[in-house]
């Protein structure tokens, strides 16, 4: 050990200065191979060197303006100095973490931090990620209920292990990983077939993005509320997917509380309560339930995780939520988020390919739609022709190379594109989103130039690897 506390024969800093060139190289040989062909592919291959709040800067110092907040994990954007000095705190602290066999405070006080925004409920289970928050609130709504199966949104997106892809809407994910969880989808929205499926007598629990992450559709007005309803009456549980869709991101604390009256019976959260930093899931329930599933001394470790409630990931928690708190985060996105969206729907008159602009708070969907004029319904056709979604992979490119932005389409074969930036963002960001997108879209509509290049390059592609 050396006298700064490092191990003599690990330096992470050289580490990374001698072998950090070779990244997509690294990911190439031992990890998903598919990934740095696609970045290559579409020219996402930057090489980022440091990032703060909403930007990313370069090794020549150009910034770019993250739209994409990791998914939504960064909801704070990148380093907040308030989580990193809780996690410096917690690690200088040296506590005596995962015995297994105490209570310690951090866990407690999170949960009771959280359960203050949802006074309905009583209790939290923290695991490590948004699919285990989702695979507990199943795993507890069969418990509780006795009954077997859960409902889940068409197109709906809940995680990826077995459990949670079981209730996942889109087929792409599925595809390989059969059989699944006997488990029945319904439309959003789409009351009569919730209830037809409550007549069977076997549902335990249905679960719900209040806006669905894969194209940013809001749950009908009055829709989670009747749901309930429902629900209740079926002795069945509602179960609110808050993983992309809480801690602020819609402009309230939990987007489940924009429609009066709903208070989901569980509900599941993660991403932003990391502060970008360690990963963390809860899930939010009524006492009732916790009781059904923990119903004895014996059954004390029925559910559990071996990292669940962890020092570093309940100080990060606690901090996120503080500066939440201090800093207003949730009327931040309020307000910057309906700025945003009121800018970007101005301009659906001006750009015949531009459909619709909807969503909540900082969760924006822009989606693209088939023009009238004939010559760019012959580009159009020919995108769609070879595969859906390839325009708004023509608008996410040049979003990041000519006007460093990052941005995503929001799911596969959707022209689609899913604003989901940090909560800190400000006038600043929204002018500079507002202007490249102006920009882009004007390049569209011109007929020609690097965009409609970039779809040829695509339509190939597609074509190519039918």
């Amino acid at each position: 050990m050396t006298a700064d506390g490092r191990g003599a024969g690990f330096d992470l800093g050289r580490l990374l200065a001698e072998r950090g060139g070779e990244r997509y190289d690294l990911h190439a040989r031992h990890l998903n191979h598919q990934l740095p062909r696609m970045l290559h592919t579409i020219g996402f291959d930057k090489v980022y060197e440091r990032a703060e709040g909403a930007y990313f800067w370069d090794a020549d110092g150009r910034d770019y303006l993250d739209m994409l907040a990791g998914f939504g994990v960064m909801g704070l954007g990148r380093h907040h100095p308030v989580v990193r000095q809780a996690l410096h705190d917690v690690l200088d602290a040296q506590l005596a973490d995962l015995t297994r066999f105490d209570c310690p405070p951090l866990p407690g006080l999170l949960a009771e931090r959280l359960l203050a925004h949802a006074p309905h409920l009583d209790r939290v289970f923290f695991g490590n990620s948004g699919t285990e928050a989702v695979e507990t609130a199943l795993k507890f709504a069969r418990c509780a209920t006795g009954k077997p199966r859960i409902l889940y949104c068409a197109h709906a997106f809940h995680g990826l292990t077995t459990g949670s892809l079981s209730v996942n809407g889109e087929d792409g994910f599925r595809k390989g990983f059969a059989p699944l969880l006997p488990d029945t989808p319904v439309e959003l929205g789409d009351l009569a077939a919730l209830e037809r499926e409550l007549r069977r007598g076997d549902v335990a629990g249905f679960v719900v993005e209040p806006i669905q992450g894969k194209g940013v559709h809001e749950a009908p007005p009055g829709f989670l509320r009747a749901a309930q309803e429902l629900l209740h009456r079926h002795r069945a549980l509602l179960i609110a997917d808050e993983v992309q869709t809480g801690l602020g991101r819609t402009g309230d604390f939990f987007a489940y509380q924009h429609e009066e009256g709903v208070e989901p019976d569980l509900v599941c959260v993660a991403k932003a309560l990391s502060g970008g930093y360690v990963p963390v899931g809860a899930t939010l329930g009524k006492d009732w339930i916790f009781k059904k599933v923990y119903s004895s001394m014996d059954r004390v470790l029925v559910h559990s995780a071996s990292f669940g409630s962890n020092a570093q990931a309940m100080a990060a928690g606690l901090a996120v939520l503080a500066v939440m708190e201090d800093e207003q985060v949730v009327a931040n996105a309020r307000r910057t988020g309906d700025l945003l969206r009121t800018r970007l729907a101005a301009l659906v008159d001006r750009y015949e390919l531009l459909h619709e602009v909807r969503g909540r708070g900082l969760m924006i969907g822009i989606e693209f739609g088939r023009p009238r004029s004939l010559g760019l319904r012959s580009r159009w056709a020919v995108l769609q022709a070879a595969r859906k979604g390839l325009f708004a992979q023509m608008v996410v490119a040049p979003l990041l190379q000519r006007h460093r932005i990052l941005t995503q389409v929001s799911g596969d074969h959707m022209e689609v594109i899913k604003l989901i930036p940090p909560l800190i963002i400000g006038d600043r960001e929204v002018d500079r989103f507002v202007d490249a997108f102006t920009d882009v879209m004007d390049d569209a509509h011109s007929g020609g130039g690097l965009m409609w290049d970039f779809g040829r390059t695509l339509v190939k592609q597609a074509v190519a690897g039918r």
